[in-house]
């Protein structure tokens, strides 16, 4: 039995900065491609390897990852 969920793609415009406790999570700036939300550029944060270019699938658009400041 196969679940299928649909998603909005986004496209990744660059990758701001690695953070979490072993670097493993990268904040990245994603733009919109589909959806009501078409266009427009995000802040996320995304587990594992990413680099410009790259396609993601996002269930929600709606929520923006806080901006991570240098201490």
């Amino acid at each position: 039995m196969a679940i299928t969920q649909d998603g909005i793609p986004v496209e990744v415009v660059e990758v701001v900065v690695k953070t979490g406790i072993h670097g493993e999570v990268y904040q990245v700036m994603c733009k919109v491609l589909d959806g009501k939300d078409r266009g427009r550029v995000i802040r996320r944060n995304v587990k594992g390897p990413v680099r410009k270019g790259d396609i993601m699938m996002l269930l929600e658009t709606e929520r923006e990852a806080k901006e991570i400041k240098a201490k």
